[in-house]
């Protein structure tokens, strides 16, 4: 096998908790992880030597990112002599909490082990994901999960029968700058800012007023979701009709999705 093309998913969090750090300076968290039908295009074709990315988007096209990071993980492990061409097609929103960079990171993992004739485990291949990032375990798992420890201990569930309407304010969040605000926030309370669905919605909201204004317009009739640590939001309806009226309210210069769940990421179908 020479090329490998696949469809990388974006994720949402169904609700997120956020406790204590470890003693490796990690959150430790419980989510509800699943899978939706937004992606990012990705092709794999193996060359002689080194890693080129080519992108619609320029900032992939460079060593700083999950895409080179994970590539160059694996050669430094198994001493792999290949080279690889890969070609992204950016779709899922960047620092949207929907998980984009980690699924990337997934699919280039699983493709590479497959196009370099790497044979490893799926542990082994967890524990280069956890090096990348800590919702990377989650898209090598395949399924939807629950997660705990820092996103890396995960049980598989069913995923919703709900539709999804992903709203997204076209703000590029900082899960690192979310997650030390929100450090602020509580002080010394672990207990401060707990919220019945993710415990970045205040932080959230403090921090942008278009954001809360929406909240506050939206939130009577309509049960709105944060997912990761933002920026989009989500709402899960099942018929159409239930989602009518809130598109007339979101802003023009926003941008939304018509999502529906899946169970199994595309990344289990290589073999």
């Amino acid at each position: 096998m020479k090329r490998i093309d696949i469809n990388s998913p974006a994720k949402i969090n169904l609700d997120l908790k956020i406790f204590e750090k470890n003693d490796h300076g990690y959150h430790n968290i419980e989510t509800s992880f699943q899978y939706i039908d937004l992606f990012d295009h990705m092709t794999f074709e193996v060359s002689e030597r080194g890693i080129s990315i080519q992108s619609n988007k320029s900032f992939l096209e460079n060593k700083d990112n999950t895409i080179y990071k994970s590539a160059k993980s694996l050669i430094h492990l198994t001493n792999s002599k290949k080279g690889i061409n890969i070609t992204i097609e950016k779709n899922i929103p960047v620092g949207a909490g929907l998980g984009g960079g980690s699924s990337n990171s997934a699919s280039t993992i699983i493709a590479l082990n497959k196009l370099w004739g790497l044979n490893l485990t799926k542990n082994k291949l967890m524990g280069i994901a956890k090096e990348i990032g800590a919702d990377v375990p989650f898209f090598i798992h395949g399924e939807n999960a629950y997660g705990s420890g820092i996103g890396d201990k995960l049980k598989s569930k069913l995923p919703t029968k709900d539709k999804i309407l992903l709203i997204y304010p076209k703000i590029n969040n900082s899960s690192s700058e979310m997650y030390h605000l929100l450090d602020i926030q509580r002080g010394d309370n672990i207990e401060k800012s707990h919220h019945k669905q993710n415990d970045f919605w205040n932080v959230f909201l403090d921090k942008n007023n278009e954001i809360n204004e929406f909240y506050e317009l939206i939130s009577p009739e309509y049960n709105i979701n944060l997912s990761g640590s933002g920026s989009c939001m989500f709402i899960l309806y099942k018929k159409d009709n239930e989602i009518k009226e809130i598109l007339k309210k979101i802003p023009s210069n926003w941008r939304f999705f018509f999502c529906k769940p899946l169970q199994y990421s595309p990344i289990c179908y290589i073999k």
